[in-house]
């Protein structure tokens, strides 16, 4: 039995992430067994995340991208985020490596919807969701990738299934299975003193699995805030994480599976200074059941929590940055909890076949901002600390048929309803004289209907056609609410007046897979985001967090693939994100504008060598086109095109010795532009040695 499988089916509760195209060829990938997915060609990958119950890839009326195991493993990537960028319709906020990141920085989106620090798309592992529950952004680092089997990815609107955060898609990182005692271990060094440790090692004991794996990342870092900006008080970004995860699996009865996991994460980033610090430190748990009594159909039972806390400290420079002195600091304890649960039934004959599915979830999220600000000398007094409070309660119910009207036709219909309350909110801020201010902040709610239908039709057995349209929706996250933040010399306001941002839109395309291995993907897609949540400019290095009026994100997808002399992989995707400002009551200015951080075009190209007798070999070159840091559109970032190197020699079976370079030729480029230009990743060696004993 495919425990680890059947988890994925359980619940991708309420949040968001991520991905864009890239071609699975059949080849490439076995299959799980997964018996409960129906009949399966022979090399014919199962996925689960776009109708949350495992399908055959081809048969999935919806867009589902795979990035594959081997896929990692001849990535120069060290760390998940870096490898995203392969698939161009996933966008992370800033074009920064999490090595040098914040983490309130590192939200995602597809297809271009809105990017910010707070992620438009669902990230799920194992069915659990991996966004923060305060602050929506995702911790990269906490996703061991010796642990990573594949990554699923679906663009387009996702609540209906999924509900909140899945305004943009659904990415979902699946695990390796327990298949039986196999033990994996990785280290790396390179530049600016960097080393990466990787262990994983599982068993099986008959009807129980068990799986530990673990990572740790130390590294002085590299500038990043740009040559001409720099002062005596900038150096390098010094970072370090550790990451452990336990999961134990197993089959009470025939008909009975259960799996329980947990994990801890910490994370300490420097900014390049010495008081633009963030730090992380994350517990997290989850138990999950499965039942098939009989002809009843399926049952899956989740339940998950994350507990931790964010600390942020921030500086205030003198103009030519020769000196810094601590402004203000942040500690933002946050705990949730959530369950699920999901039926499934078995193929109903009727004109074809109807596989239904109808679930239900429910997750409270609590947090505390407790900041301490020291301002400069005023002749007034100044605010010295805030401390802002807020809980979320997120509800929903959805079902789902999957039709299947014959081998050729297939129609999918979900319905899904959402309700949130926020409550037991205030604000308490002290000023220097030792006044204080309380505010509490009415409760409130709202709720939001998501429909989406799928049409998937196969004339012939080498070409398939898709469309779908779909509503999608994301709520203001508490972080957006209540946390204010500032980013170089820019201070952007909460707005607790926030309401939900909606996505409405479209798409249809075409996938042609022939013989020899050649495979292609072609969609169009046009989305309407209304009210987005955006930081709208309001004064001198002011920003306010405001639901800005309507903005229209229309594009192609584009992907290839071909796999030709057995062991020769070229593969190419691109695609085109068109955003406009179409509506901004209050500020007209914005009509017309491209939306912050959201480049138009993306690409990426890749030629791999693979032969496990000898050695693997991959080059990869990705662009992205310019773009802006703001929303009035004055504060350009260029386009830039990388180019990434990985060579592994297989000295034996259980050995593999590898060298990597980011960046080859060290090009310089903006990610960031908030008061003072930032830089991505210049150009980094690393190389080590890879071990491994069973499967």
């Amino acid at each position: 039995m495919y425990v680890a499988t059947r988890l994925l089916t359980v619940t991708g509760l309420a949040a968001v992430l991520v991905l864009a195209p890239r071609i699975l060829l059949a080849e490439e990938v076995p299959p799980p067994a997964a018996p409960e997915a129906g009949p399966a060609g022979p090399g014919e990958e199962i996925v689960v995340t776009a109708t949350r119950t495992p399908r055959p890839i081809r048969d999935v009326a919806a867009v589902v991208i795979v990035v594959p195991r081997a896929e990692l493993e001849r990535s120069p990537a060290k760390t998940l985020d870096e490898l995203l960028p392969l698939v161009p319709s996933l966008g992370l906020f800033r074009r920064s490596s999490s090595l040098a990141a914040d983490p309130s920085s590192q939200g995602v989106t597809l297809r271009g919807v809105g990017p910010s620090g707070v992620s438009r798309s669902l990230v799920l592992v194992d069915g659990i969701p991996a966004n923060d529950p305060f602050g929506g952004w995702v911790y990269w680092r906490a996703i061991p990738r010796l642990g990573i089997e594949r990554l699923e990815v679906v663009p387009g609107g996702g609540s209906a299934l999924y509900g909140n955060y899945a305004l943009s898609g659904v990415s979902q990182v699946v695990s390796r299975p327990i298949v039986s005692q196999s033990v994996q271990a990785s280290g790396e060094y390179g530049s600016f003193s960097s080393g990466l440790f990787g262990l994983r090692a599982a068993d099986r004991w008959g009807p129980i699995g068990g799986a530990v794996e673990g990572e740790l990342l130390k590294s002085d870092g590299y500038p990043v805030v740009a040559d001409y900006n720099r002062g005596s008080v900038d150096g390098n970004a010094p970072s370090e994480h550790g990451t452990i995860n336990a999961r134990v699996e197993g089959e009470v009865s025939s008909d009975l599976s259960i799996v329980l996991r947990g994990g801890y994460f910490y994370e300490d980033q420097n900014g390049g200074t010495q008081f633009t610090t963030a730090a992380v430190r994350r517990f997290e748990y989850a138990a999950s059941a499965r039942a098939t009594p009989g002809s009843v159909g399926l049952f899956d039972l989740a339940i998950f929590g994350h507990a931790g806390t964010f600390r942020q400290n921030r500086a205030r420079f003198l103009s030519n940055r020769s000196r810094e002195v601590l402004s203000g600091n942040q500690d933002v304890p946050t705990h949730d909890f959530g369950a699920g649960l999901v039926w499934t039934s078995h193929p109903l004959p009727m004109l074809g076949t109807h596989t239904l599915t109808v679930g239900g979830d429910a997750r409270r999220i609590t947090a505390d901002t407790q900041e301490h600000l020291f301002p400069a000398p005023a002749p007034t007094p100044s605010l010295i600390s805030r401390d802002a409070r807020g809980e979320q309660r997120l509800y929903g119910v959805f079902a789902q048929d999957v039709y299947d009207a014959s081998e050729a036709v297939q129609l999918s219909l979900t319905l899904r309803y959402d309700r949130w309350d926020n409550v037991d909110a205030s604000r308490v801020e002290q000023l220097s004289d030792g006044s204080t201010t309380p505010t509490l902040f009415a409760g409130r709610s709202d709720s939001q209907v998501s429909p989406k239908a799928g049409l998937r039709v196969r004339p012939i057995d080498w070409l398939t056609l898709r469309a779908s349209a779909y509503r999608a929706f994301r709520a203001p996250t508490l972080n957006e609410l209540y946390r204010p933040f500032q980013v170089g010399t820019v201070f952007t306001q909460a707005n607790e007046n926030l309401g939900p941002e909606t996505l409405v839109g479209g798409e249809a395309g075409v996938d042609v897979k022939i013989p020899l291995g050649l495979g292609a993907r072609l969609t169009a897609f046009r989305n309407e985001l209304k009210n987005p949540i955006t930081n709208v400019t309001v004064g001198p290095n002011l920003r306010q967090r405001q639901n800005l009026g309507q903005a229209r994100i229309q594009g192609i997808e584009a992907d290839a693939g071909w796999r030709f002399a057995h062991n020769w992989l070229v593969t190419a995707a691109y695609t085109l994100a068109q955003s406009e400002v179409t509506d901004a009551p209050g500020q007209p200015q914005l009509v017309g504008k491209q939306l912050p951080q959201d480049p138009k075009h993306r690409t990426s190209f890749s030629l791999s060598f693979d032969d496990p007798r000898s050695f693997t070999a991959e080059a990869v070159v990705h662009h992205v086109s310019g773009q802006f840091e703001d929303d009035a559109n004055s504060l350009p970032m260029s386009n830039v095109i990388l180019v990434d190197l990985f060579v592994a020699w297989h000295a034996t079976p259980y050995v593999d010795l590898f060298a990597a370079v980011d960046n080859l030729f060290d090009r310089s480029y903006l990610v960031g532009r908030a008061g003072v230009d930032t830089i991505g990743q210049p150009r980094f060696v690393h190389g080590g040695i890879r071990l491994r004993v069973g499967r």
